[in-house]
């Protein structure tokens, strides 16, 4: 006899449905899996065999199985196929009914008892079987409320095969031993609800100019490089920025679970996010530690598990030559892409980028601490240095220099809290939301700079300023793109109806790094 179930196989954060097709028939006894199974999910055969005789369920002893995850061509990883493997099986002896199995994807890993077990990656396996058309889905109790994120799919949260056999068959659901929750759910410390009860820009003495930088940074979705040495509040700063962030729109939300949800660190008891997370990496990190990658499945990055918030790279011309060039592709166009001898598989990645960077390897140079106080000659001074220049740095939109506080900072000024600069963001994304409204994108930071030439220009005088700067050798291309980008940021702010000189002027500063006159802090709060 054939039999047929569903469960859904996964390309990174792609899931494509899988057809799992078991024939019984006579024939050598025996079982036979065919359809490119990796390790993990060939042990599969063993692991559904003794878990199905260990229900007290029919095993079809002295018959042939021969069990196939179509499409063929597809590679199959991971153990969570052995439920679908099971229920193919079982419906194709007769154990359990066909029609029960259609419109139903089956997820988790089987014990040796029968009992099931946590898989990663049940979110993105759930939205791609919502969109294959599949209604219902039968997951492992502690991931019931991770699948029940997707709209409109029943959820079934069980703990063994026997109780999977009984509600497809319509039968009183036996007692089982709970399902061990997965070990990874409180592994993302930074998370964005617990930052924003922690810090607030309130904090911060001083730095006018740079609390401008990084509202305009937050409002636009612009990559942001800070400079200056130790102590000066570099961290500070960019630590703070998710305060001053919207909340999560419900699609980015989902995509950011779905990327933890894959990297193991999900926890499912939060509920849907709302706030936008932060990701710190050491500089030690691994180019597969940043970006994504690892044996077996491709676990995401650091870059994906910021997606929708903030990835912060202190120190960061001490990170390897291999990790800052691997970071073109995100700043770039917002996603990454793991290329495997088999596969290649692409990850959201659509983060506000904040690099920092000390003056020299000791961070004393150039500082208000007397010259003495460095210790590194200038070889080593421009050798450090010369990984914050070049490709990476031409696709930072913002540019920044820090100094030590001063007596000066302390003055009658008090600065604003994050939730009143976080309330300009809001509206200042509103106006883009609103102007991009049947495009590709939400944010100035991501428009097209061809898009934008077309549909949105800046006025005559200031584009003649930008063309003279890239005439003159001070601007490239694509800096000229990102200058646009801005422009338009800083005219949202002040609720400019479209850039002109002097926000575009303010947008060449920022991006070169330049001072900035108080008038634009004036101009941002009008």
């Amino acid at each position: 006899m054939f039999a047929r179930a569903h469960t859904v196989a996964l390309n990174g954060a792609v899931g494509h449905l899988i057809d799992v097709q078991a024939d019984v028939s006579a024939g050598m006894p025996g079982l036979t899996l065919v359809g490119r199974a990796d390790a993990a999910t060939s042990e599969g055969k063993d692991r559904v065999r003794m878990a199905i005789i260990n229900s007290r369920l029919e095993w079809p002893t002295t018959k042939r199985i021969t069990v196939l995850l179509s499409p063929a061509d597809l590679p199959k990883s991971g153990s969570h196929y052995d439920v679908a493997m099971a229920m193919a099986i079982l419906s194709a002896s007769g154990t359990v009914p066909p029609a029960a199995l259609e419109r139903t994807a089956l997820i988790g890993e089987l014990a040796l008892d029968g009992g099931l077990r946590a898989a990663t990656g049940v979110l993105p396996m759930v939205l791609a079987a919502s969109q294959r058309g599949i209604d219902r889905v039968i997951v492992p109790e502690p991931q019931a409320r991770e699948a029940a994120l997707v709209p409109g799919m029943t959820v079934l949260g069980l703990r063994s095969l026997a109780q999977a056999v009984a509600e497809l068959r319509g039968e009183e659901v036996p007692e089982a031993a709970p399902v061990p929750a997965t070990t990874g759910g409180q592994v993302l410390g930074w998370r964005g609800d617990q930052r924003l009860e922690e810090v607030d820009m309130t904090d911060l003495l001083g730095m006018r100019e740079v609390r401008y930088a990084v509202e305009i940074a937050a409002a636009g979705g612009h990559h942001l490089l800070l400079k200056g040495p130790k102590g000066c509040g570099k961290t500070s700063i960019a630590e703070r920025i998710p305060t001053i962030l919207p909340d999560l729109e419900p699609e980015v939300a989902v995509e950011l679970m779905a990327v933890q949800s894959l990297a193991g660190v999900l926890d499912p008891g939060h509920g849907l996010l709302t706030r936008p997370p932060f990701s710190a990496p050491h500089h030690d990190a691994t180019k597969a530690g940043i970006v994504g990658g690892g044996s077996g499945r491709v676990r995401p990055g650091s870059v994906s598990l910021a997606h929708g918030g903030v990835l912060f790279l202190d120190e960061f011309p001490m990170f390897r030559a291999d990790v800052i060039e691997s970071l073109r592709e995100p700043l770039e166009s917002g996603d990454i892409t793991v290329a495997r001898a088999e596969e290649a598989v692409t990850l959201p990645a659509r983060s506000i980028v904040v690099l920092a960077a000390n003056p020299c390897p000791c961070g004393n140079y150039d500082g208000q601490v007397g010259s003495e106080a460095c210790k590194c000659g200038p070889v080593v001074r421009r050798e450090y240095m010369r990984k914050v220049t070049g490709p990476i740095t031409d696709r930072i939109d913002i540019t920044r220099a820090l100094r030590p506080l001063s007596a000066a900072d302390r003055d009658p000024w008090r600065p604003e809290s994050s939730a009143s600069i976080r309330a300009r963001v809001v509206a200042a994304r509103r106006r883009q939301a609103e102007r991009y409204d049947g495009f590709g994108w939400r944010l100035n930071g991501q428009a097209a700079g061809a898009a934008l030439r077309e549909h949105w220009p800046l006025t005559p005088a200031a584009q003649a300023k930008v063309d003279a700067q890239i005439y003159d050798g001070k601007l490239t291309r694509r800096g000229a793109v990102r200058v646009h980008r801005l422009a338009w940021t800083v005219a949202d702010l002040a609720g400019v109806a479209r850039p002109g000189l002097a926000e575009t002027s303010t947008a060449l500063q920022l991006r070169a790094g330049d001072p900035l006159p108080v008038e634009a802090y004036e101009r941002r709060s009008a």
